[in-house]
């Protein structure tokens, strides 16, 4: 495990360990089965100074780093991965507006991001595809008055709560004919802006992920975030930096969920005569859980310390990224084999670590791509 942490953090870790005993822990089965976003909590978060910690003390924020929102993300995914991503996702849309928004929307929106008084979105990902970014079928239509948007997103976490958006969108083509796009910012109560179809997830259920849908949205020039057709820049450093972290830490959450459940089962099952974890075999699976969880923790802590150093951490994080959220399926399946038939009863936690697992996959790019940009750096 990371070893490194510094008194604030291991502060953070503590507190937020608490919170989510009290205010989590007993209700994210019921989240779960009910497929029920607590988005009332978002704003208790808030107020503890427990969202956008990454933004400086004049815009609301803590003036830490993106290590400590990794470790307050790994705390809550310890037991609901689910409203670990819908805190997350919130985290990005103030990702966005504090790297690359202007100071009156800086000044205007990252305050009620911090408290936790509106939700945040981030709508990127298309039906065309998400991987393939720069193939949007949004567009962002210039006008005299400032701009009209258009299109359909779709697995939009928050989609149905957020209040405040930012979506990408296109805005023209270049001289080879490639799509050109912007990011922009879409105000609480914008008429013609909706969420569409709400999906029914596997895992992750204690968010809530759909369509956003755009129609002939007006918004006023000072709408785009960042420079007007440099929206691809916008979406991949948010994504890349700040998704792939905060995933990456939701995967550790669940390593570190399974781990927990399989030493608490393993020392109260009983079998012949003795506890489960004397068994040789056992204690060998226990051993690669816990080997799993040290490796994703050093590799994630490292990465976003890197992050918070000033310098370029894309690779590393989607290395952490590909590691933490295969070793989470890893982990919580090894578990579930562990406990035998009871692993596949809901009344305990693992049949969730799994589904939750499983679910990170494809959030904030495949394993695949992460592969690929691992090879592209590499290969440099």
């Amino acid at each position: 495990m990371f070893e490194f942490y510094n008194d604030d953090q291991k502060m953070i870790r503590t507190v937020v360990r608490e919170l989510v005993k009290k205010e989590i822990a007993p209700h994210a089965a019921e989240w779960d089965e009910e497929d029920r976003c607590p988005k009332e909590l978002v704003k208790v978060f808030g107020e503890l100074g427990f969202l956008g910690v990454f933004v400086s003390p004049e815009y609301g924020g803590a003036g830490l780093g993106i290590t400590e929102r990794a470790i307050i993300l790994e705390e809550v995914a310890r037991h609901s991965a689910g409203f670990a991503m819908t805190l997350m996702t919130h985290d990005l849309c103030t990702a966005a507006i504090y790297n690359f928004g202007t100071e009156e929307q800086k000044k205007e929106w990252l305050p009620k991001l911090c408290s936790g008084e509106i939700i945040g979105g981030l709508s990127v990902t298309e039906p065309t595809g998400g991987s393939d970014l720069m193939n949007h079928a949004t567009t962002i239509e210039k006008t005299d008055d400032g701009f009209v948007l258009n299109g359909r997103k779709v697995f939009i976490t928050n989609s149905h709560i957020a209040n405040l958006n930012i979506w990408t969108g296109k805005i023209g083509v270049n001289e080879k004919g490639r799509n050109i796009l912007s990011a922009i910012l879409i105000p609480p109560g914008t008429e013609g802006y909706s969420a569409g179809r709400k999906e029914h997830k596997l895992g992750l259920r204690g968010s809530v992920t759909g369509d956003t849908i755009a129609k002939d949205v007006k918004l006023g020039p000072d709408a785009i975030i960042g420079k007007e057709g440099k929206g691809a820049g916008v979406a991949l450093h948010t994504i890349g930096n700040f998704g792939r972290s905060g995933m990456s830490a939701i995967a550790l959450g669940v390593i570190k969920g399974s781990l927990e459940e399989a030493i608490k089962f393993g020392k109260e099952r009983i079998i012949y005569g003795k506890p489960l974890v004397k068994i040789p075999a056992i204690q060998e699976m226990i051993a690669e859980n816990q080997i799993e969880y040290e490796a994703a923790s050093a590799m994630l802590y490292n990465a976003t310390t890197v992050y918070d150093r000033g310098e370029d951490a894309v690779a590393r994080l989607a290395a952490v990224k590909y590691f933490a959220t295969e070793a989470a399926i890893r982990s919580s399946r090894r578990t579930m084999d562990l406990m035998g038939g009871y692993g596949v009863i809901n009344e305990y936690p693992v049949g969730r670590f799994l589904r939750d697992a499983v679910t990170n996959i494809p959030s904030g790019g495949t394993s695949q791509i992460m592969k690929i940009i691992v090879a592209g750096n590499a290969l440099k």
